[in-house]
């Protein structure tokens, strides 16, 4: 199937964008440049704040579609944009602003790697307490917009929990600032936190500020092979039940093999082998497996089989992890699964045709629904691409998502189309 574009534009007006960017920063797109099998016109590169508030208010003005790209790692998640007329890159928009760490806080610009990002903090042996997928490429704006956060989550929390400010560029050309530079702060809106997982659909993020954390003295992971799911999910349960701490839990399941738990510990010495004694008898007659070099970064590797699959991110209740892997398993083949302990997981599946998998699919969006989870779908056959909302069903809370993205984006050029319901 041919790659869906939207018209080339030339003219006027995409000279005056060149003329905001300089014309080496502003190229015409390529199908290298499709959000999702829609190709735009153009790609820009801005260098700071300023510019990117002059790329939106020429937009507004000449009713042009905008799409934020941060590293690209995730141009196919969310639904397919309505149009895309301009890609505005943040490759230009790097480096840390500020690193205030002794109070454990730092500023950074929207367009920073996450590896690059980690390696600064890691000169004051602190670190972001994140670990998204592919760091190498993944940006901190990108980051923040997919709500992406990895296994630390569970002693850490998610980019909600670390945020403390952010700098935006609204789509008028206002340029405005929310949070602070503490960890306490409870002044005014919090607009971090409203940013976080919109997908670029209600400004553009150009520097994020948060909590950082000390980077450990020591890690040890431990991984166990258990007989069935039950098994594995009661051994999950059993930890958070008890006071150890660990800074990430996570179920691993392939269709045909016995599931895996890989419990990871941080601190001094003395601490992880007290705690990873614990886990040894709470794990009972499991077998003590060697633990994969990439077990906390394997769901990686769902997107890098080349075989037709489709690829989703849940989150349940803890105490339905194997229910839900099973309900998943009577749907679809070829299985891999990554859930945490916290109930958030993702999938790659294999499935036999289009039309089966359009049923598939709204069965489960009404299975998580009811049960009160949450199925978003980050990779679809192109065939449904359109057919399909990645979301499932729209809740009660879509109204006032509707309300919100008109008071930030009234005239609707931030990635049209893409978020929930087809904001």
């Amino acid at each position: 199937m041919a790659i869906e574009t939207t018209a080339r534009r030339t003219g006027p007006r995409w000279t005056e964008l060149e003329s905001l960017v300089g014309t080496p920063h502003c190229q015409p797109a390529t199908d290298t440049d499709a959000i999702d099998a829609v190709t735009p016109s153009f790609v820009a590169c801005p260098d700071s704040p300023e510019q990117i508030s002059e790329i939106l208010k020429w937009a507004v003005a000449e009713d042009v579609a905008v799409s934020v790209r941060g590293g690209g790692t995730k141009t196919k998640w969310a639904n397919t944009p309505q149009r895309a007329d301009l890609v505005l890159s943040t490759e230009r928009i790097s480096g840390v602003v500020e690193h205030a760490w002794e109070d454990l806080t730092f500023t950074v610009k929207a367009g920073t790697t996450i590896s690059a990002l980690q390696t600064h903090l890691a000169t004051h042996r602190q670190r972001l307490a994140l670990d998204p997928l592919w760091p190498d490429r993944s940006t901190v704006g990108g980051v923040v917009a997919t709500n992406d956060s990895g296994s630390l989550r569970l002693r850490f929390g998610s980019v909600r929990d670390l945020i403390l400010g952010v700098t935006i560029a609204l789509p008028n050309g206002t340029i405005a600032r929310s949070g602070g530079k503490v960890v306490k702060n409870v002044a005014g809106y919090d607009l971090p936190k409203l940013l976080v997982g919109s997908y670029g659909t209600l400004a553009v993020i150009t520097e994020a500020t948060f909590r950082a954390h000390p980077f450990p003295q020591s890690i040890r992971t431990l991984s166990f092979e258990f007989k069935d799911l039950d098994a594995a999910n009661r051994f999950m349960l059993a930890i958070a039940d008890t006071a150890i701490v660990p800074t990430g839990m996570q179920l691993r399941v392939v269709s045909g093999s016995k599931p895996s738990v890989d419990i990871r510990f941080e601190g001094v010495p003395i601490g992880i082998e007290a705690q990873s004694k614990q886990a040894i008898a709470l794990a009972g007659d499991a077998r003590n497996a060697v633990p994969a070099p990439n077990c906390w970064s394997v769901s990686e590797s769902f997107w890098d089989s080349t075989t037709q699959s489709v690829i989703g991110k849940f989150s349940v209740l803890p105490s339905r992890i194997a229910s839900t892997v099973q309900l998943l398993s009577r749907h679809f083949t070829g299985l891999r699964i990554v859930v945490q302990s916290t109930g958030l997981g993702l999938f790659r599946a294999e499935f036999d045709s289009i039309e089966q998998l359009r049923r598939d699919i709204q069965e489960l969006h009404a299975a998580f629904q009811s049960g009160g989870g949450t199925l978003t779908l980050l990779q679809l056959p192109r065939e449904l691409n359109k057919k399909v909302d990645v979301f499932g069903p729209a809740r009660d809370s879509f109204g006032l998502m509707v309300r919100v993205k008109q008071q930030f984006d009234p005239n609707g050029i931030l990635n049209p189309g893409r978020f929930v319901g087809g904001i």
